[in-house]
């Protein structure tokens, strides 16, 4: 029962920061379809992903699915994937967590440098390559792009490269 109010009182402080925050990464809300067309992995795929808001509006939730891909072999073309963006506590910047069918984990930092992007940014402490996800919405239009950092290596290698728009 205490952890019911307690709870109960650290949801009533939320800060205007923290809604601020929630909203500016709002633009990514809804169903997209998406269609590749760049990017290191050559894939040519038709998909759709969503961002939905889940548990109450605490967390942003993507889910996507690829459907008739033609590929490399080494890409994977059956793929499909969870992405969590959340907030460790209030008053914290949003972070985000990547889960796919395929076993990968990548933990992200969110950043929002204009009202229609978003950056997802691997931590450079984590050894191994570095991943970036970017979103961009242009005129009704979602871009993203899947980047890799080689370790010591200073510029990013576009993997995968979609986009489309809201269902």
């Amino acid at each position: 029962m205490f952890a019911l109010i307690a709870a109960g009182l650290l949801s009533a402080q939320t800060s205007s920061t923290d809604k601020e925050r929630w909203s500016a990464i709002g633009f990514l809300e809804g169903t997209w379809e998406a269609r590749t067309q760049g990017g290191a992995a050559k894939a040519n795929a038709v998909g759709t992903y969503s961002f939905k808001r889940e548990l109450g509006g605490h967390i942003l939730a993507r889910h996507s699915s690829a459907d008739g891909c033609k590929g490399p072999a080494a890409f994977d073309c059956d793929h499909g994937d969870l992405l969590y963006v959340y907030q460790d506590m209030a008053g914290q910047p949003l972070k985000a967590i990547y889960f796919d069918n395929e076993g990968h984990v990548i933990h992200y930092s969110v950043s929002v440098p204009t009202t229609t992007s978003a950056v997802f940014v691997s931590d450079a402490a984590t050894p191994g390559p570095r991943f970036s996800l970017l979103y961009e919405l242009r005129e009704g239009v979602m871009y993203g792009t899947f980047q890799i950092q080689m370790p010591g290596k200073a510029d990013w290698t576009s993997y995968l490269e979609w986009s489309g728009k809201r269902q």
